[in-house]
């Protein structure tokens, strides 16, 4: 297994299925890292469907440095540095390649990148179960993993493989968030939770877990997401950015506790005598 040494905590963000706000949490958590003062980087693991340049107001054509012939230099975006394969090939070009490819591509971006010395690094994953999950967890030690779903059982039913996935290759669940938990009227003030109540709460308890973060269905999280200039860094005294605040902190006392129970853990050693 390879080693970042200049990487603390390795983080991935992960959810069972698509459309659940994976990569708009991964995005707006790594903003609101950096508003912490942690030095945070961020890796688009989606290979087929990057969506971080876009998301992170990246101009379209950007292209990384390359030092030393191999080395990927990220792109520093509201203060955070990123790579994705967005950013190596053309917005437009489908990646219609096979699973060695892809694991092949990610492995390179992962590794080969000049990354600083990071207090975090979040990884925006691919939905699933698939390959890029196994090769992640087969690559680096990877500190825990945040688990997004929406409240609704059939995002639930996703979810769950997603933790069983990541207990069977032995990476720390740091917690469940429940993204468009709930839904305020911006014109009459009115509560509703659209996609249901209480399903990360439920999820977490299945599990043994918590719900680390409860982000709203708010139109400035889509509006800010899609103009490049997330939520977190662009309206930073509205409720939903401290949603994101106190997700942040969530995470980065959960890191620290997996962190500190790895340092405690005994060494064995086997020896002739």
């Amino acid at each position: 297994m390879k080693k970042l040494p200049q990487i603390k905590h390795i983080v991935c963000v992960a959810s069972g299925k698509g459309g659940v706000g994976k990569s708009t949490t991964a995005v707006n958590l790594a903003v609101a890292l950096r508003q912490l003062g942690c030095s945070v980087g961020l890796l688009d693991a989606d290979i087929y469907g990057p969506s971080v340049p876009l998301m992170m107001g990246i101009a379209p054509g950007t292209r990384p440095e390359v030092r030393e012939q191999r080395l990927l230099v990220p792109i520093e975006a509201h203060g955070v540095e990123c790579i994705s394969m967005g950013v190596l090939v053309d917005a437009r070009a489908a990646m219609v390649w096979r699973a060695p490819m892809v694991i092949s591509a990610f492995n390179q971006i992962l590794t080969d990148t000049a990354w600083s010395e990071l207090d975090f690094l979040i990884v925006d994953m691919p939905p699933g179960t698939g390959d890029i999950q196994l090769s992640l967890a087969q690559s680096v030690e990877v500190t825990g993993a945040v688990i997004v779903t929406t409240p609704q059982d059939v995002a639930l039913a996703d979810a769950r493989k997603g933790i069983e996935m990541f207990q069977k290759v032995g990476v720390p669940i740091l917690g469940i968030v429940e993204n468009m938990a709930i839904h305020v009227c911006s014109q009459c003030g009115h509560s509703e939770a659209i996609f249901g109540s209480e399903g990360g709460s439920r999820l977490a308890a299945e599990y043994g877990g918590e719900v680390i973060g409860r982000l709203p269905l708010d139109i400035q999280i889509r509006e800010k997401t899609d103009s490049g200039d997330p939520v977190v860094a662009s309206s930073t005294d509205s409720a939903v950015a401290r949603a994101y605040a106190e997700l942040a902190e969530n995470v980065g006392s959960a890191a620290a506790h997996v962190a500190a129970l790895r340092a405690e853990a005994p060494k064995i050693s086997i020896s002739d005598d």
